[in-house]
């Protein structure tokens, strides 16, 4: 048995197969072949099935994410056949092997797409490119296109994962993240917590180890490999007593998030995607307090059309049957990167350009999205919310665009509803001007991550500054109750959509200073419910 320590990402005990997330890269070798025909066949047969995957992916990104996803790996498959001229060439004039032809190919159209200085969305096609190649290339060598979907539920092990790279995972297989780097504050650990699964970052396991058994401790930060009989009895019985625990959870599912005295709550869900939205409805949340729009984005090759968005948008509005959907708009930069956005190289990108300040600047970005939001608020109960706000002026032109884009749908005769906005407040700037803010908005909505990392001026993604990252932080926690009060003196809500809005330690100073809403990860509203209807 081999113990190995990491750092914990999100608390409980899982036991099954060690999977690794595959990203292997095929290295390509020149080689002449003989038989010139059987040598391209080799290659059409590989595009084909690779084709097939394509197809898959597409259906599963689909129910997943929504149509946008499925249209970009349609779109892989289309380019995908440009190859076979290039290809044909360079294996029957040059008689060279299907893998150096189909390498060759990528490298040839990568460039003269990166050479149309004139033409942004070609560029953007390059980084496909490389996708779509090696992946055939996978199939040359013989793989079967099955990395990263797995038969059994398993444990999954990597070095990190981005958050576009768990957008097609199974996410019904994965009984738990354990990643050598990343931090606890990573979009791994808020995916972990939205499936309700343990989660580990830092820990050292090495690559061998898949296909072996596991145990992931969740709340020592432990992994065990190949464990022997005593160590598994335990662990089995401490998954049974935590299963036991969620049961009567359960019990509360259908009550009211009231305290004993009659105070309300109202208990939201954060979601990334339609994906989610069956951890919602499991765990009985009252609505959806963050949709993480830019998942939208990280998911796709291309900018997603407003066709593509308003479809996502409806989904999740008409799932929710009228519940309420607080929907942030776009929020990328920083540790969200998307290369179609061709963001610069940022010495501090914490403090550059990033969410609202894009937007602001590429409002053809901005107005699509509203646009789309706008449209899907008829099928449903959809509020809009701004990230990263930090001056009175960045909302006016908010609302200015919006009503803008009112008056373009109105003239179309396009069905909308006058939708309620807010405000994510999550720097010391907007804290400070709560008051002037507050009457702009219908709500505010703490971003309680951000919210420590620009208080206390810690990077929250440096893995190497997590000890001095004290989202209790006295001046943290007065920042939030005075957002609460400025908030109130306008009759403006006030939620909290931080990870600090799931923490137990502090569930009763929120109530006890007046806050109105609670979003989080759905596999913890049921535990804040009950702390709720234990209050006095």
């Amino acid at each position: 048995m081999e113990i190995f320590k990491g750092k914990v990402s999100y608390k409980g005990v899982a036991i099954g197969k060690i999977a690794e997330m595959a990203k292997n890269e095929v290295v390509v070798r020149r080689s002449h072949v003989e038989d010139v025909e059987a040598e391209f066949a080799r290659y059409m047969e590989a595009k084909t099935k690779a084709q097939e995957q394509l197809a898959k992916l597409g259906e599963h990104a689909a129910k997943e994410i929504g149509p946008a996803e499925a249209e970009v790996f349609e779109v892989h498959s289309m380019m995908l056949d440009d190859f076979d001229d290039q290809v044909e060439e360079i294996v029957k004039e040059q008689t060279l092997n299907a893998e150096f032809a189909v390498a060759e190919t990528a490298d040839n159209t990568k460039k003269m797409l990166q050479a149309m200085d004139d033409n942004p969305y070609m560029q953007a096609r390059a980084a496909d490119i490389g996708d779509i190649a090696n992946r055939v290339l996978k199939i040359l060598n013989g793989w079967d296109g099955e990395d990263n979907s797995f038969t059994e539920e398993v444990l999954l092990f990597a070095n990190d994962l981005a958050p576009s790279e768990t957008v097609t995972l199974d996410k019904s297989k994965v009984l738990a993240f354990v990643t050598r780097e990343g931090s606890t504050n990573s979009h791994t650990a808020i995916l972990a917590r939205t499936m309700n699964i343990p989660a580990l970052c830092q820990c050292p396991v090495p690559a061998d180890a898949a296909g072996k058994m596991g145990i992931v401790d969740g709340f020592t930060g432990q992994v065990f490999i190949d464990p022997d009989e005593e160590t598994l009895a335990k662990y089995i019985k401490q998954r049974e007593a935590e299963q036991e625990k969620q049961k009567l959870l359960l019990e509360l599912k259908g009550k009211e998030t009231v305290t004993k005295s009659g105070r309300k709550i109202k208990l939201y869900a954060n979601i990334g995607g339609i994906g989610d939205l069956n951890f919602v409805k499991e765990n009985d949340a009252a609505g959806i307090g963050l949709f993480r729009s830019e998942f939208l984005y990280l998911s796709s090759n291309d900018f997603p059309s407003e066709d593509e968005q308003f479809q996502a948008y409806r989904t999740v509005a008409e799932m929710m049957a009228g519940k309420e959907v607080v929907v942030r708009t776009l929020d990328i930069g920083a540790d969200k990167q998307i290369d179609y956005f061709n963001l610069d190289k940022e010495d501090n990108p914490a403090l550059g350009y990033r969410a609202i300040r894009i937007c602001l600047s590429q409002e053809d970005i901005f107005r699509t999205q509203l646009r789309a939001l706008y449209r899907a608020s008829a099928y449903g109960n959809i509020d809009i919310m701004f990230p990263m706000i930090t001056s009175v002026w960045e909302v006016k032109r908010c609302k200015e665009i919006c009503e803008e884009v009112k008056a373009e749908l109105t003239a179309q005769s396009i069905p909308f509803k006058d939708c309620s906005l807010g405000i994510m407040i999550e720097t010391p700037a907007a804290v400070l001007i709560a008051d002037e803010l507050a009457e702009l908005v219908d709500f505010f909505s703490i971003g309680t991550n951000d919210l420590t990392q620009y208080t206390c001026a810690i990077d929250r993604q440096n893995q190497h500054l997590e000890r001095f990252f004290d989202a209790h932080h006295p001046a943290v926690l007065k920042a939030i109750r005075m957002t609460i009060e400025a908030g109130h003196r306008h009759n403006t809500w006030v939620g909290i959509c931080g990870e600090l809005g799931a923490d137990p330690e502090l569930t009763t100073s929120f109530v006890e200073w007046g806050i109105d809403e609670l979003s989080m990860s759905p596999s913890s509203i049921l535990p804040v419910r009950k702390i709720i209807r234990d209050m006095d």
